[in-house]
């Protein structure tokens, strides 16, 4: 009895720990299943193919990334981003980060002509995410990665039109003071 008791709670303990995943798993968003099938949601809310050739990515904040088909050119920023991390009103580290942009072959941007405006677009969207915490934490993880790099595309787009395919994160430094 006393060898068997210890197996009948090891089985008991498995099946209740399955029971209990099974039940809590989450639900799958639509974006999830059209992201399954291969689908993205378009602007409309619809589901139209994953576009090729403008860095597509899947709708949810983990939603997979897909790079840029086609001829692109790579751009390098000069210099980098310097980013205060700000928790009760004192600066308790700095953020330093390197950004390069992918262009579509033939694009028309310019260091010499764009890049003070683009520098200060994305500077104010880093600074923003450094408020709301996006360099505390894991902030190096994929999924958080690729969400600032999803928000620095969307934030170039804006500014440089569609000919930007992706915003490469090419240096990422904390130091805490």
């Amino acid at each position: 009895m006393r060898k068997l008791l210890p197996a009948l709670l090891l089985i008991l303990g498995l099946a209740a720990g399955a029971g209990a995943g099974w039940f809590l798993k989450p639900t799958p968003t639509p974006a999830d299943e059209a992201a399954a099938h291969g689908a993205v949601p378009d602007e409309a809310g619809g589901h139209g193919e994953a576009p090729g050739g403008h860095g597509a990515e899947s709708g949810g904040e983990g939603g997979h990334y897909d790079p840029a088909t086609g001829p692109t050119e790579t751009v390098r920023l000069p210099n980098q981003f310097v980013v205060p991390v700000i928790v009760e009103g004192r600066v308790q580290a700095m953020v330093v980060i390197g950004l390069a942009l992918e262009l579509e072959a033939g694009h028309t941007f310019s260091v010499q002509n764009d890049e003070a405006r683009l520098r200060a677009v994305l500077l104010q969207l880093l600074f923003d995410h450094a408020n709301i915490g996006g360099f505390n934490g894991l902030f190096t993880s994929g999924e958080a990665l690729l969400s600032l790099r999803r928000i620095l595309r969307e934030a170039a787009r804006r500014e440089l039109g569609p000919q930007v395919t992706d915003v490469l994160i090419t240096e990422l430094l904390r130091q805490e003071n």
